[in-house]
């Protein structure tokens, strides 16, 4: 129990600011006052971590401009893939593009969902939120509590808004790879590169698998990061003039 205390206080604090959170907008929104509520805190999150992701697409666009010099290194290092790889990486240092920054934003928000999951789960935090309610579904209602009456259509709409969000960007994703020539920041020849280049444009779909074991509290959350998500890809990534690297 120790080892999980600090999270315990964690969903505590987070289960009082939702309340509050949730009475301050109960003249507004009424019924819908915790949806409301936890649409807020998740666009609070994004906003707070949105440096990352400009970050992340100034990187992309440095990856891409950078793909002619990778394709050279291709053609260069073809039989030593592990100098390729070195190689690659090294370019990316010198013009300050870091592939691996572009994980940080996912990771960052992983804990502001578990937090979403145990408060909505499980009484954790004494707030009796798991007793608030969308068209008349409990937020704390899974999948396998069964799709009867209203819950049914929620839970379908949501899912597959959720499947369309993934469709986009999964085919943002293989524009990007075949723009960068990479994947991820990591050779698209040598040792399972063949593989993950498959895999990468697949990973937005695990959103959906993911939402499958999700209170409804969580999948709205689910559901407003990622369109948030696609909101920036739509504005960030823009087409712009070619970024110009050191020589």
């Amino acid at each position: 129990m120790l080892a999980f205390a600090p999270l315990h206080s964690v969903v505590g604090a987070a289960g009082t600011a939702l309340s509050w959170l949730t009475d301050l907008l109960e003249p507004f929104a009424d019924g819908t006052a915790t949806v409301a509520a936890i649409v807020l805190l998740t666009i609070a999150v994004r906003l707070l971590i949105a440096p990352l992701t400009v970050a992340q697409v100034r990187g992309e666009r440095r990856r891409a401009a950078l793909a002619p010099q990778v394709r050279d290194l291709q053609q260069r290092y073809a039989d030593d893939p592990a100098a390729l790889q070195r190689e690659v990486f090294a370019l990316y240092r010198s013009a300050g593009a870091n592939p691996i920054a572009g994980c940080l934003p996912l990771l960052l928000q992983a804990p502001f969902l578990l937090v979403l999951y145990r408060l909505f789960a499980t009484d954790e935090g004494g707030t009796g939120l798991l007793d608030e309610r969308l068209a008349g579904v409990p937020l704390g209602h899974h999948v396998s509590d069964g799709l009867a009456g209203a819950a049914g259509p929620l839970f379908v709409a949501l899912l597959a808004l959720l499947l369309v969000l993934a469709w986009w960007s999964s085919r943002r994703a293989r524009r990007a790879q075949a723009a960068v020539g990479t994947v991820a920041g990591t050779p698209t020849e040598g040792p399972g590169a063949a593989t993950l280049g498959r895999l990468l444009p697949l990973l937005p779909f695990t959103t959906v698998l993911v939402a499958l074991v999700l209170p409804l509290a969580a999948l709205i959350y689910l559901v407003t990061t990622t369109a948030w998500s696609a909101l920036e890809q739509a504005v960030l990534r823009r087409p712009q003039q070619p970024v110009a690297l050191p020589g």
